[in-house]
C-alpha cells in the first residue's frame, strides 16, 4: 500500500526536519551565526528572507517555527489575500494573551502590493505576529519602507555544487523510493545535474525524480538527464518560476521590433504565473538599454507601467503590461546611450585624469584663489544658451563616447550635436 510519503514530490519528502539536515547557508546557520543563535536562544525577530528559488527560505522558516514552538501559518502572496492575513493577525492577538508567539510566513511577499503590505505592518509593529517574508527579488524595490524598517533582511545564497552533491547523496541514501530504484549515475552526469540546478535544490530533486521515472533500469545517462530537464522545464512554467528562456525571448522580441512575438511571450509568462512587476522592471531597463533617445518617452511609459503594476495588481495589470510591451516593440531602437556608458567606463577608473579647473566647485575663498571655477562660461548668458567650452579633461579632449543613431528622435539629437560640436559630431 502506498503511504502518504510515497506520493509526495521528492523535493517535499527531502525537506529537512532538523537543523542538522539543512545543507548550505553556513553564514547563517554555522556555530555562533545569526539564525542558529536566535533559534538556540528562541529570540526570533521579524525578517525578510531574500534568495534565489530552492535555496531554503521556506525550509528555514519551518525550522525556526518548529524549534521555537510558535503557532505558525504559511501563506503565499500568490494565492492568499488580505482576508487570509487578517485571520492570522486575529489569531496572533488571541495567542498574545496566552503568551504564545504567532508566526506568519508570507511566501513571495514581493507580490503583495503596497496596500496589502500595509495590512501586515500594524500587526508587526504591535507584536501580534512575527513576520517572515520570503522573496526572490530585492526587498529594497519590492517591500514598502515602513515594513523594511521593522524587519531585518536576511540574504540567502544559491547552493553551491558541493551543497547540491551532498543533498543528492543524502536523497539517494535515505529516500525509500530512490533506494528502491537502485540508481546508477556516473560522476560526470551527477556533476552535470548539480550544474544545471543553478543553486536550486528543489530544481535538482525535481529533475532527479523525473530522470528516475524515465530510467527503466535505474541507470541515469546524459540522454535521460536531458529528457528529464525538458519535462521539468514544462513543470516549472506551469508552477510560475522565472523560466529565464521565456523572459529572454520576450526581451529579444522587443529588441527585434516584433510586437506580436513580444505580446505572445508576455501572455505566456502571465499564464505561467510570472510576477507582473518583474516583467515591468525588465521593460524599464529595456527602454533605456535598447531604445534610449530614439524614443525618450519609452522610459516614462515603462516606469508608469511598473508603478501601475505595483499598485493595481493582477489581473488588470496585464492590460498595462501589454500596452507597454507593444509600444516598446514598435518604437525605434538605439543602444547609443548604453554603449556611451560602456566606453566612458573604460576611462572612469583612472582618477589621475584631472577635472578641468574652470569646471570645479569653489565654495571657499582659498579654492577661488587656487583657480577653481575661474573662467567658467555660463551657457545661459550666450545666444542659443550655448557657448563653445572645454568640458572633457584635456587628456580625453578628442574622445567621443556617445554616438547618436539615425533612428527616431535621436536623429534630431545627432543633428543638434553636429552643429554644436562639429569637431566631434560633424560629418566625417
Amino acid at each position: 500500500m502506498m503511504t502518504h510519503d510515497d506520493i509526495r514530490p521528492l523535493a517535499e519528502r527531502r525537506r529537512p526536519k532538523i537543523l542538522e539536515e539543512f545543507i548550505g547557508q553556513g553564514h547563517l546557520l554555522g556555530k555562533g551565526k545569526m539564525i542558529r543563535t536566535i533559534i538556540e536562544k528562541k529570540t526570533v525577530f521579524s525578517m525578510i528572507l531574500w534568495g534565489e528559488p530552492g535555496c531554503g527560505k521556506t525550509t528555514l522558516a519551518k525550522l525556526i517555527a518548529e524549534y521555537c514552538g510558535m503557532d505558525s501559518y504559511f501563506l503565499s502572496a500568490v494565492s492568499s489575500g488580505v482576508p487570509d492575513v487578517r485571520k492570522v493577525i486575529e489569531k496572533g492577538k488571541e495567542n498574545k494573551t496566552y503568551g504564545r508567539q504567532t508566526l506568519l510566513f508570507l511566501d513571495e511577499i514581493h507580490r503583495f502590493n503596497k496596500a496589502q503590505q500595509d495590512a501586515v505592518l500594524g500587526a508587526v509593529e504591535s507584536g501580534d505576529i512575527l513576520l517572515i517574508g520570503a522573496t526572490t527579488e530585492n526587498p529594497s524595490f519590492q517591500v514598502i519602507a515602513p515594513l523594511l524598517s521593522r524587519t531585518r533582511v536576511v540574504r540567502l545564497h544559491p547552493l553551491s555544487e558541493e551543497d547540491l552533491s551532498i543533498i543528492f547523496d543524502n536523497a539517494c541514501a535515505n529516500d525509500d523510493a530512490l533506494k528502491a530504484a537502485n540508481i546508477q549515475i556516473d560522476d560526470t552526469v551527477k556533476h552535470a545535474l548539480a550544474h544545471l540546478a543553478q543553486g536550486d535544490a528543489r530544481r535538482m530533486l525535481n529533475i532527479l525524480e523525473q530522470a528516475v521515472a524515465i530510467a527503466s533500469d535505474g541507470r541515469i545517462t546524459d540522454e535521460i538527464l536531458q529528457d528529464a530537464i525538458r519535462d521539468v522545464m514544462v513543470y516549472y512554467d506551469r508552477a510560475g518560476d522565472r523560466h529565464y528562456d521565456t523572459i529572454s525571448a520576450f526581451i529579444k522580441s522587443l529588441r527585434g521590433s516584433d510586437p506580436d512575438a513580444a505580446v505572445y511571450y508576455l501572455a505566456r509568462m502571465l499564464a505561467a504565473g510570472e510576477d507582473p512587476v518583474f516583467i515591468a522592471r525588465r521593460m524599464v531597463i529595456f527602454s533605456s538599454e535598447d531604445i534610449g533617445n530614439a524614443s525618450p518617452q519609452a522610459l516614462s511609459i515603462s516606469v508608469a507601467a511598473m508603478t501601475a503594476a505595483q499598485n493595481i495588481g493582477m489581473p488588470e495589470a496585464e492590460i498595462i503590461l501589454a500596452h507597454c510591451a507593444t509600444f516598446l516593440a514598435s518604437s525605434p531602437k538605439s543602444n547609443a546611450s548604453y554603449m556611451a556608458l560602456n566606453r566612458a567606463k573604460e576611462f572612469a577608473p583612472d582618477f589621475s585624469i584631472e577635472i578641468p579647473m574652470h569646471l570645479r566647485n569653489a565654495p571657499t575663498r582659498l579654492m577661488k584663489e587656487m583657480g577653481y571655477h575661474k573662467g567658467y562660461k555660463y551657457p545661459h548668458d550666450y545666444n542659443g544658451h550655448f557657448v563653445h567650452e572645454s568640458y572633457l579633461p584635456e587628456k580625453l579632449a578628442k574622445q567621443k563616447f556617445y554616438e547618436p543613431s539615425q533612428e527616431g528622435s535621436e536623429k534630431a539629437v545627432r543633428e543638434r550635436l553636429s552643429r554644436l560640436w562639429p569637431e566631434r559630431y560633424g560629418k566625417k
